[in-house]
C-alpha cells in the first residue's frame, strides 16, 4: 500500500500523474503479488470479493480517460485530494465496522468508486482500504485481501492506460528498472519497522501524506 501511494505523491510533484503511474506499474505489480500470495486464503478471498474486483477493473479502465485527457492539471489536484482523504481518515476517523449483511451490496459500489479514483489518479487506496479494514478480517486475510485489490487495480490501470494511449513499451522498460530499488526499499523498511513503534510510524506516515497531498492540491493555484 505504501509504495504506490507514497511514490505517486512524490513523483506527482515532479512529473504528470500519468508518467508517475506508468513508472510504478512493474514495482506495484510485483510487490502486490508478493502480498497477495503470502497467505493461504487466495481462492476464498477471490470468491468472496469477486464483485468488488470486477467493479474495480471496470471503474479503473473507464476512469483512465481522466488521466489521459487532463489538460488543466485536475489529475494532480485529484491525486492530492485522494492522499489528503486517506490521511485524514487514518488520523481522525474511528475504525468502522460494517455488518456482513451489507457486504454483498457495498462491495461492487466500493469497487467501482475505487476504480474510478484509481483510473484518474493512480492511487488505489480510497475507499477500498478503509472498507476492507471495516469487515473484521483476520490480520493475514486483510493483508491478502488488500494484495488482491491492489493487484487487480494495477492490472486494470495498465489496461486502461494502454487503451487510452498513455502507456507505451518504453514506459514498461523504465518501470522494470524501478523494481530493484523498490524491493530494496521494502527490505530496508522491514528493518526500520522492527526498531520503532508501529503507532508512531503510522501517525507520521499519515501526516507526511497529508502535507504532500495538500501541496499537490494547491500547486496549480500557486
Amino acid at each position: 500500500m505504501g509504495l504506490p501511494t507514497v511514490a505517486m505523491g512524490i513523483l506527482g510533484a515532479i512529473m504528470p500523474p500519468a508518467g508517475a503511474a506508468a513508472l510504478l506499474l512493474v514495482p506495484s505489480f510485483v510487490t502486490n503479488n508478493w502480498q497477495l500470495f503470502a497467505g493461504p486464503s487466495f481462492a476464498a478471498l477471490a470468491f468472496r470479493f469477486w464483485t468488488m474486483m470486477l467493479a474495480i477493473l471496470a471503474g479503473t479502465v473507464a476512469g483512465s480517460w481522466l488521466m489521459a485527457n487532463d489538460a488543466a492539471g485536475w489529475t494532480t489536484i485529484g491525486l492530492g485530494a485522494a492522499l489528503v482523504t486517506y490521511a485524514v481518515l487514518g488520523l481522525l476517523a474511528p475504525q468502522l465496522s460494517i455488518p456482513n449483511r451489507l457486504e454483498g451490496a457495498l462491495s461492487p459500489v466500493i469497487g467501482l468508486i475505487t476504480g474510478v479514483i484509481t483510473g484518474g489518479t493512480g492511487v488505489f487506496v480510497i475507499p477500498a482500504v478503509p472498507y476492507l479494514q471495516s469487515l473484521g478480517l483476520s490480520k493475514d486475510d486483510l493483508i491478502q485481501a488488500l494484495g488482491l485489490s491492489f493487484t487487480v487495480s494495477t492490472i486494470a490501470l495498465a489496461i486502461g492506460m494502454t487503451s487510452s494511449g498513455t502507456l507505451h513499451l518504453d514506459s514498461i522498460g523504465t518501470s522494470t528498472l524501478a523494481l530493484a530499488p523498490a524491493l530494496l526499499g521494502m527490505w530496508f523498511g522491514q528493518k526500520i519497522r522492527n526498531a520503532i513503534s508501529p503507532a508512531t510510524f503510522r501517525r507520521w506516515f499519515l501526516i507526511c501524506l497529508l502535507l504532500l497531498g495538500l501541496e499537490l492540491m494547491l500547486r496549480p493555484f500557486l
